[in-house]
């Protein structure tokens, strides 16, 4: 018999060491080194660096001082804004509205409220700030604005990054019917943004998730797959992976973790174990939540995922 699998590693610093630095530097209350780590970056590095670090405990004061002694500046106003976003989400949660108390939406409104007048400032200063109007993305979602603005902030930023990713994810969210959106809306722009990007990127993984938002609105797993499998859908899903996971070009930066999990959870709920194990062997001890959570515990659900796409897929 084969040894059991180890756990996930679900920490985005496994596989890269610049998140574990920027935490570190955070932590430490040592601006100059976190202005390093930011030093040169392109916009997508920057967003995803900032996404990571958005969470971490216990430094909103830090970031404040920061940008008390550097106002008008960027990247300490980002960051601050960011991590208000992300106190206040934890607040809400992310259950359904009609389970969240009238308490938890003051306070995550608040937040978000917070965040937004400081991106108001920053974006006014640096329009050219991609990472700012990413979290103005995000912003404009919890804080109930209709599609057109959060159109009009996509694209302030796809002026200056047409083929940002983390804000076509963002804006991909506020697409679907659950932000006041259509599945044609959200479908569209995810092969648009598919079709205009390079191959071998990690484009493709739009369609997918979006597909996966609408399979996962089903009462069963069951149900999920069948709708994957619908002939339109799995043409989709296989022209993603031609176009991203399974193109010559594909390279492990930023985002890769996503991408690959995304894939594997589509092809396991699809029943082509063959497909998701090969996207679980190139994730090798790394894991990420993806869309597992969607269905339960995140690291359980992936851990089911890939146990069985090993067993019925042939590869480890």
């Amino acid at each position: 018999m084969p040894a059991p699998l180890p756990a996930p590693d679900f920490d985005p610093g496994a596989a890269f060491p610049e998140v574990k630095r920027l935490r570190a530097a955070l932590t430490g209350a040592d601006w100059p080194a976190v202005e390093q780590l930011f030093d040169g970056r392109d916009a997508t590095t920057v967003s995803h660096l900032v996404n990571h670090a958005s969470d971490l405990p216990e430094i909103e004061d830090f970031l404040r001082s920061v940008v008390a002694r550097q106002p008008g500046e960027a990247l300490p106003a980002t960051l601050l804004a960011a991590c208000l976003v992300v106190t206040g989400w934890k607040i809400r949660t992310d259950k359904r509205a009609n389970q969240v108390s009238r308490e938890q939406f003051d306070q995550f409104h608040a937040y978000l409220r917070q965040a937004e007048q400081i991106l108001i400032d920053v974006t006014a200063r640096h329009p050219d700030y991609v990472t700012a109007w990413d979290w103005r993305l995000t912003t404009a979602m919890g804080l109930g604005m209709g599609q057109s603005e959060a159109r009009r902030r996509y694209d302030r930023l796809a002026r200056h990054e047409p083929h940002h990713l983390p804000g076509q994810q963002s804006l991909l969210q506020k697409l679907c019917p659950k932000w006041g959106g259509s599945w044609d809306a959200a479908h569209t722009f995810a092969r648009e943004c598919m079709n205009a990007a390079p191959e071998g990127g990690h484009h493709g993984v739009l369609v997918v998730t979006a597909h996966l938002e609408q399979a996962l609105e089903s009462d069963t797993p069951r149900q999920a797959g069948e709708y994957l499998l619908s002939m339109p859908v799995w043409q989709g899903i296989q022209e993603a992976a031609r176009r991203s996971v399974w193109h010559p070009g594909f390279r492990h930066g930023w985002g890769w973790l996503g991408v690959r999990g995304t894939f594997a959870m589509a092809f396991g709920l699809m029943g082509d174990h063959k497909a998701a194990a090969a996207q679980f062997s190139a994730l090798g001890n790394l894991g990420s939540d993806a869309m597992f959570g969607y269905l339960g515990d995140a690291t359980e659900q992936f851990q089911k995922f890939r146990a069985e796409a090993y067993a019925k897929g042939g590869a480890r």
